[in-house]
């Protein structure tokens, strides 16, 4: 008799094209709640040699993912909050040249993370070699923002983060 894995809840939108061009706002956390990205002191992000690298692995990005362009983020002693703004990049392909085509692809909001996880995971593991490894958990949280009035407030949320982050641990 075999055993039946579980169901897993599907987290993406069903029939949704995530290259579609757009705003989204995506949360990482990392595997079991490790807080070593960085230390919070009076609302300012005193970032870790880890966090470093998961800041300089964000800012690289767009080297990599041409069709997606970086806004407003944050980096937490556990998590990761940042704003990914995909552009169609087939538009404005067609008048370059054919060999500066190659790198204009339409990469979608789950590569562009699992880039940045994988990147940044191993970039930690070989530079700081923290025990146990460093891991980002599975999957991630994301949310399609819609409007102007969204990406002002999903903007706010994150640059308050490290302040309500010590009320939250001061209340506690």
């Amino acid at each position: 008799m075999s055993k039946q894995l579980p169901v897993r809840k599907r987290i993406r939108l069903k029939d949704y094209d995530y290259s579609k061009p757009g705003y989204y706002f995506v949360t990482l956390k990392v595997r079991k709640y490790i807080k070593d990205l960085c230390r919070i002191d009076k609302g300012s992000v005193k970032l870790s040699e880890l966090g470093k690298i998961v800041d300089m692995v964000w800012n690289d990005l767009q080297k990599h993912y041409s069709n997606c362009e970086l806004d407003e983020y944050v980096i937490m002693p556990d998590h990761f909050h940042g704003i990914i703004q995909i552009i169609d990049c087939r538009e404005w392909s067609v008048t370059l040249p054919k060999e500066e085509k190659t790198n204009k692809i339409n990469h979608g909001l789950p590569e562009i993370i699992r880039g940045f996880k994988t990147f940044s995971s191993k970039k930690i593991n070989e530079k700081i070699k923290p025990i146990p490894k460093f891991r980002w958990q599975k999957s991630y949280h994301d949310r399609i923002i819609r409007n102007e009035r969204e990406l002002k407030n999903v903007r706010k949320y994150i640059i308050n983060n490290p302040v309500n982050w010590e009320n939250e641990k001061h209340n506690t």
